[in-house]
């Protein structure tokens, strides 16, 4: 997983990769949930870009994309939004893993 340092990277990865952003923060206690199941997740998708947004450090992001709860997940592929995983409530692998699953390419 990568982490967000810049709004430029961010700028570049969504352009130029098949990303998802996982926005989070080290408060929230539902994102820690979901952390040891992440490196499965992304060994499965090998295909996707995974790029921590912390909130804290990029709210600006988090309103750009209407993102007001976390855990939540946002998919980008060529620059376009082609899925949305947003809310504030906890999410399981199962259920990340079908979202992914279920984006369009």
């Amino acid at each position: 997983m990568i982490t967000l340092e810049s709004d430029g990277q961010l700028k570049e990865l969504i352009n130029e990769n098949q990303t998802i952003l996982l926005f989070s923060a080290d408060w929230c206690p539902d994102c820690r949930v979901i952390e040891p199941v992440l490196p499965d997740i992304e060994e499965r998708f090998k295909e996707w870009t995974f790029v921590y947004v912390d909130r804290d450090q990029f709210i600006h992001v988090c309103g750009e994309h209407d993102v007001f709860g976390i855990p939540s997940f946002v998919a980008f592929q060529k620059g376009e939004e082609v899925g949305r995983f947003v809310s504030k409530d906890r999410k399981t692998q199962e259920e990340i893993e079908s979202f992914i699953s279920n984006i369009k390419s």
